[in-house]
């Protein structure tokens, strides 16, 4: 080091000039020392020391998924597999996102924009109806059985593809009324190593200078197939695919699966429970054991050459032990299976692996035993990360194949769309999320009634809320009117909120809600 520069980092004269001279030892202590005072400064957490070593990941997201996504992908498959909290993890994850499907509410509206265009939208939906049926190439699933396999696939394997299939395809039969299909693509299909840093393709996916998709390089089978003799791709443009991704990173072209943080102590977990249910079955398998005097004193039965002959003793309830030996005891084992202290060790870290998948504890855990506040608060906490996994398989997948089946039948001509109908508006839908499960339905139905009494929410967002269609219950429940009317029943009945005041012990005055079902004759 220069002089300038020992000057320039403040070391005094007195280090720099006497104590080299008098002691080199000495002055490389005291710089020594002067170089922890400085780190001491710093943050603590990047300080590197014995117990704590250098953390750093200073790589782009595209590096680290390129390197990892793989093999994480494989591990998630192995887990969901082979262990059962995995793959109830998946479950939870599928039925809070997707639950029984999210079904599209067409919101076409007539020029001037104040109301819908309910023939068409009515016309558009049993169009979708059909479609539904079989929506996809392979004919193996309904769209809302696809809606959950593909966000299976996503959520385990960091991606998922699908591409839409539009108009006459050679050797395909669409099978519904509109020729329009799904071909659903697991991760696998877009290889991860086809890179070309000259044409824009970074793991399989072709984008432009801004890092949006132009295409996708797709096999035309599955890699692991054993049929496959050579891998071939095929190019498909962006605006045909579908993409859903795991992504915590910008700029992030591939995804990473949802088991990444987690499968270290999923190992652990799973590695504990198989070893505690060893020892559990051989403490069952061990009764008793022989204790064997000094050979003076033990007189073992022997055969007629003098051979010691093994015994075999039946346990039975109530036995009575009369046949022992001279010399000879009987004691027991007290192994200690099963382990007491494991259960709260294996709920603290389910708590753990919760957290990092984004599902609730008790769903994983399948414990149910807090309180009711404990239980209502996990749920509401939860319930907005499920939304918010819901809405983005909304606008990544939902919404473009709603898109598609539009396109379709503007090309087809499949509905003759109105003049007075707003063309703008085609694309409008609405898609019911999975709704928030009631833990005590009366406040919930009373806090709605409320809401919509109050004009704070209109009573087709609260039907939309419960997962259902504003439209269809309408005409469900004018059926149902003219039904009860038709077989002479009760007059229509009608649900009420009544506010009672309650005065406490302490002066204090309470109100609790009460709903009143009122039948009118």
């Amino acid at each position: 080091m220069s002089d300038r520069e020992d000057r320039r980092q403040g070391t005094p004269w007195f280090d720099r000039y006497v104590v080299p001279r008098i002691s080199p030892a000495w002055a490389l202590r005291r710089a020594q020392a002067r170089i922890a005072l400085q780190a001491w400064n710093e943050y603590e957490s990047v300080t590197p020391s014995r117990i704590r070593p250098a953390r750093k990941n200073r790589n782009s997201a595209n590096v680290e998924t390129r390197r990892a996504a793989a093999d994480l992908r494989s591990l998630a498959r192995h887990f969901e597999q082979n262990y059962d909290v995995a793959s109830g993890a998946l479950d939870v994850l599928v039925a809070n996102t997707v639950g029984t499907g999210i079904q599209p509410e067409p919101q076409v509206e007539l020029v001037g924009g104040d109301e819908l265009a309910v023939e068409l939208n009515r016309e558009l939906l049993r169009l979708f109806d059909d479609w539904v049926k079989i929506p996809e190439v392979t004919r193996q699933f309904d769209y809302y059985s696809l809606q959950r396999i593909v966000a299976r696939s996503a959520f385990r394997d960091g991606d998922c593809f699908a591409q839409k299939l539009m108009g006459p395809v050679r050797n395909l039969d669409h099978g519904t009324i509109l020729p329009y299909s799904l071909e659903a693509l697991e991760a696998d299909f877009v290889p991860l190593d086809d890179n070309n840093e000259s044409e824009g393709v970074y793991q399989g996916i072709e984008v432009n200078a801004w890092g949006a998709p132009r295409a996708y390089h797709v096999y035309r089978q599955h890699p692991g197939d054993r049929i496959l003799t050579r891998a071939k791709t095929k190019s498909i443009p962006a605006r045909f695919m579908l993409h859903l991704k795991t992504v915590k990173r910008l700029h992030q072209i591939r995804g990473v699966s949802v088991f990444a943080a987690t499968l270290a102590r999923f190992d652990d977990i799973k590695d504990i429970d198989e070893s505690e249910r060893v020892a559990a079955r051989v403490a069952a398998a061990m009764a008793a054991y022989i204790k064997k005097g000094v050979p003076d004193d033990y007189s073992p039965k022997t055969d007629e050459e003098g051979n010691a002959v093994p015994r075999e003793l039946e346990f039975v309830p109530g036995m009575v032990m009369d046949d022992l030996l001279p010399g000879e005891d009987i004691g027991t084992f007290d192994p200690k299976r099963p382990n007491n202290a494991l259960i709260p060790f294996r709920d603290s870290q389910l708590r753990s692996a919760a957290a990092g998948l984004g599902v609730g504890y008790s769903s994983l855990s399948k414990n149910y035993s807090g309180t009711y506040s404990a239980q209502r608060q996990e749920l509401v906490e939860q319930f907005v990360h499920y939304r918010t996994v819901s809405s983005y398989l909304v606008r990544r997948f939902c919404q473009p194949v709603w898109d598609g089946f539009i396109d379709t039948v503007k090309l087809t001509g499949a509905i003759d769309i109105p003049s007075d109908v707003d063309e703008s508006t085609l694309y409008n839908v609405s898609h019911s999320l999975p709704p928030m499960p009631w833990i005590d339905p009366v406040k919930e139905m009373s806090a709605n009634a409320i809401a919509e009494d109050r004009e704070w929410k209109s009573r087709s967002s609260i039907i939309r809320e419960r997962g259902g269609n504003p439209d269809q219950v309408r005409r469900e429940v004018l059926r149902d009117r003219a039904e009860r009317e038709r077989l002479g029943l009760a007059g229509e009945a009608s649900t009420e909120i009544e506010t009672e005041d309650r005065e406490g012990g302490d002066g204090a005055t309470s109100s609790r809600l009460r709903v009143v079902t009122k039948r009118k004759n």
